[in-house]
């Protein structure tokens, strides 16, 4: 008893002492204000350490110059988006550097050189009107498809300012709608009528910025005079109108009420009122095709006596939603395998298009739906072992677009007529590195609960295993995402070329086995998904792929939040770490930018339980004097009003108090990204992989005849 007694006493005193130092008084509070002189002038004299030398190494001019020449090159695919059977493409290079929106025919962008007529030209627009205008997109979903929001941010934030768009005429619409900067969101009721979620008036945001109430705006009218049609509460994360339709002219107006990030309560939008729909909190509609409204689940669902697993696809009939929302009774489309989760959907006229995840390698199929309630489903038979990405699909006709692509392999377009099955490969993106020598792996590692975690290694066919090949490894881990085989040719050229290798760990928190392998990680669980990228990282040790000095890792946002954990935790495992617009400071997160919407995620100081596992992780509160760390590279923008540059800023100033090494670069515009344009976004690459080479060597010596 005595000895059970002092072991709790030096338990608690431990426990004490811990929660101390991880919540002393914050000296560095004053770098939270974006904005203000004293932390602009900080900023500004770490921009100038960091170049100072990233800039003057020798490598630097070179990888700038091959970064800006691939992100910039004319032969790259021009992603489309059909609108009324005409293709529209959103471009930048370097004589349009915020870009064109353009258009041209479903015929002529199947040619190998379209002809474009530009719609928007950005860099007029913004040069007219003295603005730093960046594209957010175009909502053109109004009935006659003719009109459309156009979203503008100033500087890449969040935040935009939306202005109606008419296709016929070209120009924005004198005495239009037009809804003043803010974060908002709208959805057409009909040519002349919208919902608009934002803040009417002043402090009619949430806890997380975002807008609570939903006003029906009709055309001539002020905002001030809009009709207010639901009002959520401040604790909500957001509550925002949507619309779905299909080409029968079935059309079907909700709202989307969100508790938590996960969870939303749907309703739908009557002539009478306002209807709640009988759905689960975790589920999301993802398109209409036939009279049969898709539904993605990420929960199970009983209903009727009838069980539906999360993960799956089900589907509503519409006519039967309309007359009674109240009592749904779903279909199932689709239910995922062991290994398998739902990737995308969209829909064209009358067909279904869905790509799954088959143990994170890409497959695709349609599917019809039949007078009796079930869905044939026939494959698509593209090349294994790829990333399959649903591009836009034409709702009133049968032309869709996939791209195909994998770390090796260019980025490829295909044309699928779904009416038909035809397939073609329409635009292939040519190859902006050498490939030919380098192989792809994926392998498994087994982290600490015995949790089998899969990962993709791209390395040269002729490595040495001795531990000292460069390698750059990466993860996201988090909000169901999931992280597949892609193709970089930045990564390709600047670093696979001379010899490095890379990384890609699927862990949980991810998407890739669908939202059980993300729930695994929720909250108080997390830090199993520390462990496991922590177990890839031991993988490649013990198997000679790389070793702890030639190991750099790089992730951003909360993946950010990863490298920051990584870097506190095991500072051992790794020569470098790339921190990009990172969460940082998990005891104060729910108070910076958009924080507090990620409750659902990290959960909450306000939860005993929750904020003491949040001390023990959070990377910010966790930097302790007399540790031996790699030499960090933190990247934040000032814009960023998403996390926030406030993170980055306060990690770097308590590590240059500890005398710790590290580089700090702060981009103004971009909001969370890595810049506002291909030269910023090209800079930005260049800084990241000369640190990378400085750290860990691009050259090992027995692959050095490459």
């Amino acid at each position: 008893m005595i000895r059970r007694t002092l072991a709790a006493a030096s338990a608690l005193a431990l426990s004490l002492v811990v929660t101390a130092r991880a919540e002393a008084p914050d000296p560095y509070l004053w770098l939270e204000d974006v904005y203000g002189t004293r932390a602009q002038t900080w900023v500004k004299a770490e921009n100038a350490k960091t170049l100072a030398v990233l800039e003057k190494d020798p490598r630097f001019a070179t990888f700038d110059s091959e970064a800006e020449a691939i992100a910039g090159a004319k032969d790259r695919i021009p992603s489309p988006t059909i609108i009324k059977g005409v293709v529209y493409n959103f471009w930048q290079d370097a004589t349009n550097p915020r870009g064109l929106w353009r258009e041209t025919s479903l015929a002529d962008y199947a040619t190998a050189t379209p002809t474009w007529k530009t719609v928007i030209d950005l860099d007029a627009l913004a040069k007219s009107e003295g603005k730093n205008w960046i594209w957010e997109g175009a909502n053109c979903d109004s009935p006659s498809e003719t009109r459309c929001l156009i979203s503008l941010s100033d500087g890449g934030e969040d935040a935009s300012t939306i202005r109606e768009f008419d296709l016929k005429t070209g120009a924005f619409v004198d005495g239009g709608f037009v809804l003043p900067h803010g974060k908002q969101n709208a959805t057409w009721v009909d040519d002349d009528t919208l919902l608009v979620a934002r803040e009417f008036a002043p402090g009619e945001l949430t806890s997380s910025g975002y807008p609570y109430v939903i006003k029906k705006l009709t055309r001539g009218q002020s905002l001030a005079a809009a009709t207010e049609v639901f009002r959520g509460v401040k604790t909500d994360v957001s509550d925002d109108p949507f619309e779905l339709h299909d080409a029968d002219g079935h059309r079907l107006i909700g709202l989307s009420k969100s508790p938590s990030f996960f969870d939303s309560k749907k309703y739908l939008v009557t002539a009478t009122g306002i209807v709640p729909l009988d759905l689960p909190l975790q589920a999301d509609f993802q398109a209409m095709v036939s009279g049969k409204i898709l539904v993605k689940l990420d929960e199970d669902w009983t209903i009727a006596g009838s069980t539906f697993g999360k993960g799956s696809l089900v589907a509503l009939d519409y006519a039967a939603v309309m007359a009674d929302p109240t009592h749904l009774k779903p279909t199932i489309v689709y239910a995922p395998g062991p290994r398998e989760t739902l990737d995308g959907a969209t829909v064209t006229r009358d067909r279904l298009l869905v790509t799954t995840l088959d143990n994170v390698k890409g497959r695709a199929f349609t599917y019809v739906p039949s007078a009796d309630g079930t869905w044939s489903k026939t494959p698509l038979a593209f090349p294994d072992n790829s990333t399959i990405r649903l591009v836009d699909a034409d709702q009133d006709g049968s032309t869709a677009f996939l791209d195909v692509e994998g770390f090796l392999t260019p980025s490829t377009l295909w044309q699928i007529d779904t009416t038909t099955g035809t397939l073609a490969a329409l635009k292939s993106s040519p190859p902006k590195f050498d490939a030919s020598k380098d192989v792809v792996e994926q392998l498994e590692a087994t982290s600490k609960d015995g949790t089998q975690i899969p990962y993709f290694v791209v390395h040269p066919k002729g490595m040495i295993y001795d531990g000292s090949t460069p390698t750059i490894m990466t993860a996201y881990g988090g909000f169901n995402v999931s992280e597949t085989p892609n193709y970089s040719g930045t990564l390709g050229k600047i670093w696979l070329e001379r010899g490095g290798a890379y990384v890609l760990a699927n862990i949980r928190g991810g998407g890739e086995f669908g939202p059980a392998w993300h729930d695994a990680g929720l909250k108080t669980h997390r830090q199993r998904i520390y462990d496991d990228f922590a177990a890839v990282a031991r993988a490649l040790e013990t198997s000679r792929i790389t070793s702890p000095k030639h190991l750099g890792i790089v992730g951003g946002s909360n993946g950010g939040l990863l490298m920051g954990v990584e870097f506190t935790q095991h500072p051992e495992l790794y020569g470098a770490v790339y921190i990009a617009v990172p969460l940082l400071d998990m005891l104060r997160f729910e108070k910076i930018a958009a924080g507090a919407s990620w409750v659902g995620e990290y959960g909450s100081v306000s939860v005993p339980a929750e904020r003491k596992f949040l001390a023990s992780i959070s990377p910010y509160n966790n930097l302790h004097a007399g540790e031996k760390y790699p030499k960090p590279f933190i990247f934040t923008t000032t814009k960023d009003d998403r996390v926030g540059p406030q993170h980055a800023r306060k990690f770097a100033a308590k590590l240059a108090a500890m005398h710790v090494p590290y580089y700090f670069y702060e981009v103004i515009e971009g909001g969370h990204s890595s810049g506002a344009n291909i030269k910023e976004r090209s800079l930005t690459a260049a800084l990241e992989y000369t640190y990378f080479a400085e750290q860990l060597g691009t050259t090992p010596t027995h692959i050095a005849s490459r």
